[in-house]
């Protein structure tokens, strides 16, 4: 069998490559306003989807409750399990650091703009990829706090709760709402032209992608560990990834779900949102030891995940047509 790579696998290969080369487009008081850049992208694409959504496949998608729980615990119970497992083990300082770095990893929301994007292209069951990942961002405010904290020493900051919701709403549920009242003018041109919109889609996921990774190699995130720790962490990472994903598929045909939602519950149940570790990792771990070491597992599970993902998502959105609802 010929295995044929994805153009859009490709690009990000290439993607990767050109923020090595040229991080500094991507990194923040850059030329280009890549932030600003990216929120308009992640507005537009919510508004599109409300565009294209009915409101009797979000109230369809909203009453699935079977796959809201199964992603949700997935995401706060499943991954810091997996990791608390891992606990008697750790002996000295620097093993503590490595493992709370991946039960910060662990203990993170799904994150919504990308985990959208690929059930979209996976021909998932978008309404219910919306609603999961959206309020898993609100579960984690309250979660992820209670699981690190657990751990660590509390260093007396408080979470901008207000700023956090405020962000939340205008920039995922307000375009969504605003496509589904503007469908009467907008649902058949955004179902004409659903091809170009997906190709906006990965464009978006593309300056993700670049971002992520620019900031990483001009920060020199990497450096602050050997190649066999790089290594080890990696195929940790991975393991714990295809771990998740292989439980959630088993629960997800015991509980005959479709495709569709087996999809849902699969991609948006393995996410983990970098802009939620990013908020996050600033407030929790201002004093603790070692704290530059504590984004790089999720850097890795970031990228990965998006990477593998994107090529599972494209096979899948090449099946039949009979198989959709």
């Amino acid at each position: 069998m010929k295995f044929k790579l994805d153009r859009f696998i490709l690009a990000i290969i290439a993607t990767i490559i050109f923020a090595y080369f040229f991080p500094q487009w991507g990194i923040e008081g850059s030329p280009f306003p890549i932030s600003t850049v990216s929120s308009i992208g992640f507005f537009l694409i919510f508004f599109f989807y409300g565009l294209k959504l009915s409101p009797k496949q979000i109230k369809s998608g909203l009453y699935n409750w079977k796959l809201h729980v199964l992603v949700q615990l997935s995401t706060f119970l499943l991954f810091p399990l997996l990791i608390l497992m891992f606990y008697p083990f750790v002996q000295t300082q620097e093993q503590h650091s490595f493992w709370l770095a991946l039960l910060f990893m662990a203990a993170l929301p799904s994150t919504v703009s990308s985990s959208v994007v690929m059930v979209s292209m996976a021909r998932g069951n978008v309404p219910a990829a919306i609603f999961n990942a959206s309020i898993s961002g609100i579960i984690g405010i309250l979660i992820t706090p209670l699981w690190v904290g657990l751990f660590i020493e509390k260093t007396g900051a408080e979470f901008d709760y207000g700023s956090i919701y405020m962000n939340l709403i205008l920039g995922i549920i307000l375009p969504v709402i605003l496509g589904i009242m503007l469908q009467r003018f907008g649902h058949e041109l955004a179902m004409k032209y659903s091809k170009q919109l997906t190709l906006f889609d990965k464009s978006v996921i593309l300056l993700i992608i670049y971002k992520s990774f620019a900031d990483s190699f001009y920060n020199n995130i990497f450096s602050s560990v050997n190649w066999f720790d790089f290594a080890l962490l990696f195929v940790i990472v991975i393991a714990i990834f295809f771990t998740v994903f292989y439980i959630i598929g088993v629960i997800a045909s015991k509980l005959k779900f479709n495709i569709e939602d087996k999809i849902t519950a699969q991609f948006c149940g393995t996410k983990k949102s970098l802009v939620h570790g990013t908020i996050f990792y600033k407030i929790l771990f201002k004093n603790a030891a070692a704290s530059s070491l504590i984004l790089l597992p999720l850097m890795i599970f970031h990228a990965s995940q998006i990477f593998i993902i994107s090529i599972i998502a494209s096979k899948l959105a090449k099946r039949e047509q009979n198989v959709m609802p």
